[in-house]
């Protein structure tokens, strides 16, 4: 890789913008594309397709020589409102995955380091901590408390951010009543229509862990699900 080339690969990592460096495998020229960039509808979307899959693929092309992609995506982040049962077993098992956690709790009580070892904590309100994480296009937020006064400000601050996944944990019931507050904020219901909830495909899960399978299931499904 040439100087100029990595110099620009390290601003956009620091900068935690995607980018894609295409070779080409026979000359060795590089060429750095970001989302929705390239030459033709087949190049942009394997760029696209790279990005998604966070996997080096080569161009599915007769002709030669090919190109090989590779993606320098954002870190994952995944923000969990409410410090509670659920947040330890999925706080755990999305490190496991990849995932930077921070988990959002006032209640000191809840956001102990010693309930949650080796997890950033924040004790800001969760509008506050959301605002100063600046949520991206790869970051996740869940909100567990069930309590209105701290999930609906966190989710209003993601609502307005690129945050690829938004869940509220809660019934049906406990759903209907979140959207019916957020529309009287001044949410539509395209907007809305991005929050999961209840959050966690229904796989019949009922412990805390089993849950969080669940939860973590879901938002990794929608991370990988093509584009449509």
């Amino acid at each position: 890789m040439k100087t100029d080339i990595l110099d620009r690969v390290i601003e956009h990592v620091e900068a935690k913008r995607p980018i894609v460096l295409a070779t080409d495998l026979g000359s060795g020229e590089q060429r750095l594309l970001r989302p929705g960039e390239g030459a033709d509808e087949s190049e942009r979307a394997t760029v696209q397709t790279a990005l998604r899959l966070d996997k080096a693929i080569t161009a599915d092309t007769d002709e030669e020589p090919r190109t090989f992609y590779q993606p320098f995506n954002p870190p994952l982040r995944m923000v969990l409102v409410g410090a509670v049962h659920i947040a330890q077993p999925l706080s755990v098992m999305a490190t496991l995955a990849g995932y930077e956690v921070t988990i959002i709790d006032p209640r000191s009580a809840f956001a102990a380091s010693e309930r949650f070892p080796g997890v950033e904590l924040s004790l800001a309100w969760p509008d506050e901590a959301l605002e100063s994480l600046g949520l991206d296009a790869r970051s996740a937020v869940v909100t567990l408390t069930h309590d209105p006064k701290l999930d609906d400000p966190a989710l209003q601050v993601a609502l307005r951010s690129d945050a690829f996944f938004i869940g509220c944990l809660g019934s049906a019931k406990t759903h209907a009543a979140r959207l019916r507050r957020l529309a009287k904020e001044g949410f539509s219901e395209t907007e809305l229509q991005r929050l999961h909830g209840p959050v966690g495909l229904p796989i019949g899960s009922r412990s805390p862990a089993e849950i969080a399978v669940s939860v973590l299931a879901q938002i990794t499904e929608t991370l990988r699900r093509p584009a449509s």
